[in-house]
């Protein structure tokens, strides 16, 4: 039997972070997967980056803000891609050591593994016919919605983005464990995937943590669009 942990878009939230980490190391895993968009929307993208890769045991996959600061921002600016938001890019990319850059840019698309007898599939989404971009599928997916985007193949699937928890099966079982730095309520989201001869145990769990520090660094630290981000992703406490 392994136990993993599996969290998804840290975006920038320290003290989620801290706390959710705190929580795996407690319980034991034997590894962890993130996948994607560990930076853009909180004001700590350095510190959680750094954090991250310090962590013992832990692989990632790329998800899109990942992607921007590894290699740019998408030319022309889409349509969908706002001018705050391209501000919001550039003040998150200039917090961060250009020299990992590289390091980032080293992250897969996807990872696919034997674990136990099961075979699971880690990403950020579901990816376009580019494989390096992701095609949208809308609030609340279904299970035929997520067969059909994701493909067979594997037995677990584990993905983020949308920041929306889902345990849902179809031809795999599909597991968002929601956005650990993204919520309404202080809570850092992960779960914690139990895998033994083919059979999985899937735990969503949150551990609580204390916003107010979170709050005061948005103003502190001039992020850009930071009226946007707390009324949209991290709710205005």
């Amino acid at each position: 039997m392994r136990q993993i942990a599996v969290l998804t878009d840290v975006h920038g939230n320290l003290p989620a972070l801290r706390s959710a980490l705190a929580a795996i190391a407690g319980a034991g895993c034997d590894a962890v997967y993130h996948t994607g968009d560990a930076i853009g929307i909180g004001p700590y993208p350095a510190e959680c980056l750094d954090l991250l890769l310090r962590t013992p045991n832990i692989r990632f996959v790329m998800g899109n803000h990942d992607a921007w600061f590894a290699f740019g921002l998408p030319e022309p600016r889409p349509e969908w891609m706002s001018e705050g938001e391209v501000a919001h890019q550039h003040w998150t990319h200039a917090q961060l050591d250009p020299g990992l850059r590289s390091v980032v840019a080293g992250w897969p698309y996807a990872i696919e593994e034997e674990i136990e007898g099961g075979r699971v599939r880690f990403l950020h989404y579901a990816l376009d016919e580019t494989g390096r971009g992701f095609q949208w599928l809308g609030s609340n997916p279904r299970a035929e919605d997520l067969d059909a985007a994701f493909g067979g193949g594997t037995d677990l699937l584990c993905f983020g983005h949308d920041h929306a928890l889902l345990d849902v099966t179809g031809r795999a079982r599909y597991v968002n464990p929601g956005a650990l730095g993204c919520s309404v309520e202080p809570e850092a989201r992960f779960a914690i995937v139990e895998i033994d001869a083919g059979r999985f145990s899937i735990d969503l769990r949150a551990a609580s943590y204390d916003a107010t520090g979170l709050m005061r660094e948005f103003a502190r630290r001039g992020v850009p669009e930071r009226d946007f981000i707390l009324k949209t992703f991290v709710g205005r406490r």
